[in-house]
């Protein structure tokens, strides 16, 4: 019998080995950046297209390679990070394995430019399926230029795993911020199909985080600086109202490399106990310095994953760390959550307070009464103009979530087939209470329901969605004053992806330059003043649900569009907004589970409430 146990050919051997290091396009940008880094590069270029698929390009002016190191760079575990086996223990490099250009160089053609400073030629070297195909010197700058083109092309069943070149934009986009956040010293630029998504300069670690995650956290920001004998860190996390729904920005550098950390993660959480809604999540960037020694970064492939020696004094350190500065910033859990969140998205709190609002407000009997001296008891009794001011400045306060799309109260809406199914009949003689500003009690013949009113409103908005999405498309209300959307880059590659499907829905968006975006139209039944915040809060929802890989773009968008769109928990209705608000719920297809799978109403029945009373 011949033996069955055979070595694997070195082009196979390494084509499984890369699976474990480039998964996907975004993997070679990591390994490429951070050998850059590692190069000492002062300037680093970051070129795709076609989402990585046709090209990825990394350009620095670091130290460059010689000859024999250009043609060593792609064997396998080839590294100058390591020559003994202590060297393991005290890594202060981003790679060390040697994996990573092996790795490339087996599942894509690769192109290498590189030259030292000290060389008057560089090297020019051109790979394919782990094997060199040209070499030969060329005129180039200092530093290396490396080429990765047709990724997966000599494996077709795993280049059909990828998916669309947005979703694997959004994942390109995401290592470079990982890199990027953690070396603002270094100028980075990122390059998609001709355009310039990212022109990142050096500057402070502040400045770094404003350039890749927003303006809008430019005041809104902590410092975070402790220092001890074991460890240090440093960073910034934010003030307890910029908290999202999503995880998105949160960041972990442990001796400035990316890492993913649960446990960490709830020790930062723990330190914003009662700031921040249960379901919320703070942002923070936070870089824990310690010494190698401490740590075991070669648990994971990608090294994302870490040990530490002594997982209990980090954890105590990075949660007394953020404490304290959340202290010293006078930041404390004073905040009343039950108040109506709403409020503060109404334009009158959003938008500003203008010239021709304070005069009105300023020229006021009323207003002098209180700010002039010995006034408390000549204050005059205002004319109905200067009433009529005061009630117009008010007014949007006062604007209700809208349950009938511009039809008379008492009509049904025409998206909704009249109530066959639910077998629950609300007229004008049913009474109605609301509980707690965020339950309605409806009562039936044996029982009582106990509605959620966000659920109930969710499901009403998501089965009108998708009735217009399936059918006709909502109306677009087109804008007298068209409204710009300013977003981070990773945003602008999401929505620059849901802009077909949001114009189904009643939303005509266009770009506008880079991470620019135009509101021309918004669906018909849309309170005006809310655009802004509505498509904001939709992309942070729509984030939250990628985690739910089978549902499609649409269904997601939806979902999100539903849930921001809903009225909150803690938004009083009066007696006509429930009673239209249940009419339209017991009118879908499904009314008693919402969206997301939740249950709208619980349904108390006779026999049971008796038998709580021991009747």
């Amino acid at each position: 019998m011949s033996d069955k146990i055979v070595l694997l050919p070195d082009n196979i051997a390494n084509q499984i080995a890369a699976g474990e290091v480039i998964q996907r396009p975004a993997s070679a940008v990591k390994e490429l950046l951070e050998n850059a880094v590692d190069a000492g590069a002062t300037e680093i270029k970051l070129i795709v297209s076609e989402a990585g698929k046709t090209l990825l390009q990394v350009i620095d002016n670091g130290c460059g390679m010689s000859e024999t190191d250009a043609r060593m760079c792609f064997e396998r575990h080839a590294t100058s990070k390591i020559k003994n086996i202590d060297d393991l223990f005290h890594i202060k490099t981003m790679g060390f394995r040697g994996e990573a250009l092996a790795s490339i160089a087996a599942v894509a053609q690769v192109t290498l430019k590189t030259r030292r400073e000290e060389d008057e030629a560089g090297t020019l070297l051109e790979v394919e399926n782990s094997v060199v195909q040209r070499q030969e010197p060329v005129a180039t700058p200092k530093g290396t230029n490396i080429a990765m083109k047709n990724l997966f092309f000599n494996i077709p069943a795993r280049r059909n795993f990828l998916k669309s070149n947005a979703a694997e934009m959004r994942h390109i986009v995401e290592e470079f911020t990982r890199v990027a956040m953690a070396f603002p010293e270094i100028r980075f630029t990122l390059t998609s199909n001709g355009q310039e998504l990212f022109y990142l300069e050096k500057g402070s670690l502040k400045q770094r985080i404003v350039q890749l995650l927003g303006n809008s956290y430019n005041a809104k920001l902590v410092a975070v600086n402790e220092e001890t004998d074991y460890m240090n860190i440093h960073g910034f996390v934010g003030k307890p109202e910029t908290a999202k729904k999503t995880r998105g920005d949160q960041y972990f550098f442990v001796n400035n490399r990316f890492i993913k950390s649960a446990y960490l993660n709830h020790a930062v959480m723990s330190a914003y106990q009662e700031m921040i809604p249960a379901d919320s999540f703070p942002m923070y960037v936070l870089f824990i310095d310690i010494d190698p020694s401490q740590v075991d970064v070669n648990v994971h492939p990608t090294k994302q994953e870490i040990k530490f020696e002594d997982e209990k004094i980090v954890y105590a350190f990075v949660q007394a760390a953020v404490k304290h500065a959340l202290a010293q910033f006078s930041i404390t859990p004073t905040l009343d959550f039950d108040l109506d969140a709403s409020i503060q998205q109404l334009p009158s709190v959003s938008q500003p307070f203008t010239q021709d609002k304070k005069e009105i407000v300023t020229t006021s009997p009323l207003y002098k009464g209180f700010t002039q001296k010995n006034q408390a008891h000549f204050i005059d009794r205002p004319s109905a103009s200067e009433l009529k001011h005061w009630k117009d400045f008010y007014e949007p306060i006062q604007k209700k979530p809208v349950f009938f799309d511009h039809q008379e109260e008492n009509s049904a809406p025409t998206f909704i087939s009249p109530p066959i199914s639910s077998g629950f009949t609300v007229d004008e003689n049913t009474e109605l209470a609301q509980v707690l500003q965020s339950y309605i009690l409806f009562p039936t013949t044996e029982s009582f329901l106990l509605v959620n009113q966000q659920a109930a409103h969710e499901r009403v908005l998501y089965e009108q969605m998708s009735l217009a999405s399936e059918q006709q498309p909502i109306t677009v209300q087109r804008s007298m004053f068209p409204i710009t959307l300013d977003i981070t880059p990773s945003d602008a590659v999401i929505l620059n992806e849901l802009l077909p499907h949001f114009k189904i829905l009643g939303y005509l968006i266009e770009p506008f330059g880079k991470n620019s975006f135009v509101i021309q139209g918004t669906p018909a039944d849309l309170e005006p003043g809310q655009e802004k915040q509505i498509i904001d809060f939709t992309i942070e929802q729509y984030k939250h649900f990628n985690s739910e890989l089978k549902l499609s773009q649409r269904e997601k968008l939806i979902r999100s569009l539903a849930r921001q769109r809903a009225v909150k928990t803690g938004t009083r209705l009066t007696e006509q907004e429930m009673r239209q608000l249940l009419k339209n719920l017991f009118a879908c297809s499904v009314y008693n589970i919402a969206p997301n799978g939740n249950p709208i109403y619980l349904e108390f029945k006779k026999e049971q409430i008796e038998r709580m009373f021991g009747r």
